[in-house]
């Protein structure tokens, strides 16, 4: 980045000469123009050396889509470098195909350096190239897809985000990656844990204390807010913070101001907001156990999380990955054959990727530089493959078919597992209905029946077939309905006979148009 050129417009020579020092200050030429005339002037040089554009509310606001326009007439696309107090301006919404950053006044050295360096990886054309960063989430699923592109796309700006999803699907690793694309990536990223501490201590955890301020408070403490100045704070598990502790943090996000627990001295902060949750908090605001307010003043940017078992043909990808980690921090590389695979593309794996990685960490203690097969994982993984009885006597198909696994597993992309990621796992399925009789088409629908003697795979199949999506959708509404009728209406005894979480029933309570 050194001796690379950036423009700086600023009506104000005042102004300008201070940002002129820093930018010389870190081995940059600053190339000053009061106005978009100069602007046009310049672009009309010839030169193309240009890092990055910083311009000034004043600049902006007063030329509006005049200055978007210019910045679109640019001989080369150049990162737009904002200066306020008030984050970016809302022309930048109707201009994503321009890359905007925002500057806090007065501007620091260290945060302009850092905003620098995420402006020149723009300029380079490589923001976010896949292995450039640590904490990139794997899987080139869709729903991984469309997870990254979110990502890209709410990085640059300080926008609250909120990032959804189950236990263990990577919530932190999404925050982290929001944070290292960001211009703050050159300051802290803290992340807080609102369900590990106790509510009467949360509030000192994040403000920080005075000496004496109650009884063990020996000496003065920094909050995580203090700890987190310039960069990001992430807060993990935000749906199970105390009311109490819920109103203090909106006022947090609506001032910028807080005090430390027995101070008076209001301290500013300039921290960005990342939360993250596993609970359902539409159902917990009607339940008056989380704040509308403070939930539409997160809720800026969602970032739904999915499950491991809606991604099963990122599992390759995945396990590939941990192995690698597991060989770099421990030493200890393991090799999964084909069958071993077959039995973990399988699982429902309700811990999901969290569970994949504990299990991986296992097996590289029990196996350190073998090939684990099928018959050495844990019991609870081998049997997945095989039919599971309930008490009626149903039976019910394991999550992936095993002709869906082998499509998953016999590319031989992958040579660490012999294993290729799964592109198409629908195309099969989509295309059984072609097989189908003209008389049993013009039939209309099947009636089950369960007379046919098992097959060698261990399932029963009704004559002449069956719509097996409605037919588990309707085993499911019947159980759902069942365990309420057992649990006398209450969700979460519901929840505990059909061994989910209460979240994941309201969902499906609301999917059925049911109520407890």
């Amino acid at each position: 980045m050194a001796d690379a050129k950036v423009i700086v417009i600023e009506p104000s020579d005042l102004e300008a000469q201070t940002l002129q020092t820093l930018l010389r200050f870190l081995d940059l030429e600053p190339v000053h123009v009061r106005n978009l005339a100069e602007l046009r002037q310049l672009s009309r040089s010839g030169s193309q050396d240009y890092l990055a554009v910083i311009a000034g509310k004043e600049t902006v606001a007063g030329a509006g889509a005049e200055f978007v326009a210019q910045m679109r007439a640019m001989p080369q696309p150049l990162p737009v470098i904002f200066l306020s107090n008030d984050g970016l301006p809302k022309i930048a919404e109707s201009s994503s195909d321009l890359t905007w950053f925002h500057l806090e006044l007065p501007v620091k050295q260290r945060r302009l350096s850092s905003v620098l360096n995420q402006a020149e990886s723009v300029r380079n054309g490589h923001p976010t190239q896949p292995g450039t960063h640590r904490f990139r989430p794997s899987g080139t699923s869709r729903p991984m897809r469309a997870v990254h592109r979110l990502i890209e796309q709410v990085a640059p700006f300080d926008t609250n985000v909120l990032i959804l999803g189950e236990s263990g699907t990577g919530k932190e690793m999404v925050a982290r990656h929001i944070h290292e694309l960001s211009g703050r990536a050159g300051h802290p990223f803290v992340p807080v844990n609102c369900g590990a501490i106790p509510a009467d201590l949360l509030e000192s955890e994040l403000f920080g204390h005075e000496k004496g301020a109650f009884t063990g408070a020996l000496s003065t403490r920094m909050g995580r807010f203090e700890f987190a100045e310039g960069g990001t704070l992430f807060l993990d598990e935000i749906g199970d913070m105390s009311l109490q502790m819920q109103v203090k943090l909106l006022r947090v996000l609506q001032e910028r101001t807080f005090e430390r627990v027995g101070s008076n001295r209001t301290i500013r902060c300039n921290v960005r907001i990342i939360a993250a949750t596993h609970r359902d908090l539409d159902a917990a605001i009607s339940g008056g156990r989380f704040r509308e307010d403070l939930y539409y003043r997160l809720n800026v940017f969602p970032v739904q999380m999915p499950p491991l078992r809606e991604r099963l043909e990122d599992l390759p990808v995945l396990i590939e990955h941990l192995v690698q980690r597991q060989g770099q921090l421990a030493g200890r590389h393991i090799r999964l054959d084909k069958e071993a695979m077959h039995c973990l593309a399988r699982n429902p794996w309700p811990g999901n990727v969290r569970e994949l990685a504990n299990l991986l960490e296992r097996l590289a203690i029990l196996f350190p530089e073998t090939t684990v097969t099928a018959a050495d994982l844990p019991e609870r993984y081998r049997n997945v493959g095989t039919a599971r009885w309930f008490a009626s006597g149903m039976r019910l198909a394991p999550i992936a078919p095993p002709a869906l696994v082998d499509v998953l597993l016999e590319g031989g992309g992958l040579d660490s597992m012999g294993a290729v990621p799964l592109a198409s796992m629908g195309a099969d399925a989509d295309n059984d209905d072609e097989g189908m009789d003209d008389e049993d088409a013009e039939d209309g629908a099947v009636e089950p029946s369960f007379a046919m003697a098992e097959g060698r795979n261990g399932f029963v199949l009704p004559r002449g077939g069956i719509d097996l999506k409605d037919h588990l959708s309707a085993i499911e509404l019947g159980l759902i309905r069942k365990a309420l009728e057992e649990s006398h209406g209450t969700v979460a005894g519901a929840a505990r006979l059909l061994r989910m979480r209460r979240t994941t029933l309201v969902e499906k309570l609301r999917k059925y148009r049911l109520s407890a």
